[in-house]
């Protein structure tokens, strides 16, 4: 390294504006994008971040052509994205269609062979998924993020609490954090639309006086607390 060309003052302006350039992309480019959702999402993310990653990296790139690229392309993106939510065609040009790989316990060949999907990957993917026979499935959806959605035969769906006629009981809340490493979550408590002094009750049932004295607890479903105290010991 040339220390006599090495600028750190310079390297600090150009890793802090990349910075907040690519912020301020990653806000507009929207969730889909971050997602990586489609091949294209994940094409277009790499080369975003390659971009940027250059700029930082080598002070003997351009640094305004280089935000000028970073720019442009995140542009080029939106606007294909844009064209493919108003367009089928396009966004099947873009972005493929999903695929059925399985059909009723039979793999599909010909779709399997312009899928470009092994057999050994195929059965990987069902693996993944806790299914270990394609006689299982009904039917194996390829999608467009390379991930497989799968639809069971019936006889090997689980069961449900309709299917036996168990009682069904409406959940009062979604399993939440409420204290973490001894803190409230105060945020969460607003989404929930409690207290620190219902937390303060709650933690009193459990014989603990403080939530410091609390690692973690969560609210469940039925409005139940859980609790994981605090182990000295360790």
């Amino acid at each position: 390294m040339n220390f006599d060309e090495y600028s750190f003052w310079e390297m600090l302006l150009r890793t802090t504006i990349t910075f907040a350039v690519l912020l301020f992309l990653a806000r507009i480019l929207g969730k889909e994008q971050l997602s990586q959702l489609t091949f294209f999402n994940y094409i277009t993310g790499i080369t975003i971040g390659s971009i940027a990653g250059e700029m930082v990296a080598h002070d003997d790139t351009h640094f305004l052509n280089s935000i000028t690229s970073l720019i442009w392309w995140s542009i080029l993106t939106m606007v294909v994205s844009f064209i493919s939510l108003k367009s089928n065609k396009v966004k099947a040009l873009v972005d493929d269609k999903p695929t059925i790989v399985i059909k009723n316990g039979k793999i599909l060949e010909k779709e399997l062979k312009k899928s470009r999907l092994p057999v050994s990957d195929l059965t990987m993917l069902l693996r993944l998924q806790g299914i270990f026979s394609v006689k299982d499935v009904h039917f194996a959806v390829l999608e467009t993020n390379g991930e497989l959605s799968i639809f069971k035969k019936v006889a090997q769906q689980a069961a449900t609490k309709q299917d036996v006629k168990a009682q069904i009981i409406i959940p009062e809340y979604m399993p939440t954090t409420i204290i973490d490493d001894g803190k409230i979550v105060l945020k969460n408590l607003q989404g929930l639309n409690l207290t620190e002094d219902w937390v303060m009750k709650q933690l009193k049932k459990h014989g603990v006086n403080s939530p410091q004295q609390v690692f973690y607890a969560e609210v469940e479903s039925d409005g139940s607390v859980y609790m994981d105290l605090r182990d000295d010991d360790h």
